[in-house]
């Protein structure tokens, strides 16, 4: 029972992720969607942590796939939560995308990216049905 709530807890932070990434492309003094491109960071964020623990033996130790892998996650996410920042900036007079819209996409990703982190601990585990790896 506890993995259904720990499910039902990942989809509710899921769904608010990506409220706040509509409500900053959608509202109606911000009208932009260029916040919509961090949904493609989104898509590749746990890419490269499927694949290295699908290709890579656990073996106790340091393992260089495994950590080639979370050296690319984490560029994923930071680039994440740059492209907004840097879509607010520039150009300096007329910015693509307002520091509200640029808010609202960062509490996003911090929601999102929660919950790619929860869906990894929860498959971890061993005793849960969803250890696929």
């Amino acid at each position: 029972m506890a993995s259904v709530k720990a499910l039902i807890t990942l989809a509710f932070t899921a769904s608010i992720g990506l409220m706040f990434l509509v409500l900053a492309c959608a509202l109606p003094t911000y009208r932009n969607w260029w916040p919509f491109f961090v949904l493609v960071f989104y898509v590749l964020a746990p890419l490269p942590t499927i694949i290295a623990r699908r290709l890579s033996e656990d073996t106790g130790g340091s393992n260089p796939c495994i950590e080639l892998a979370n050296f690319m996650t984490a560029v994923i996410v930071v680039s994440a939560f740059g492209l907004p920042i840097i879509l607010a900036r520039s150009p300096h007079l007329d910015p693509v995308i307002e520091w509200g819209a640029c808010a609202l996409v960062l509490a996003g990703n911090v929601m999102t990216f929660l919950t790619i982190w929860g869906f990894f601990v929860m498959a971890d585990n061993h005793d849960v049905e969803y250890s696929m790896w």
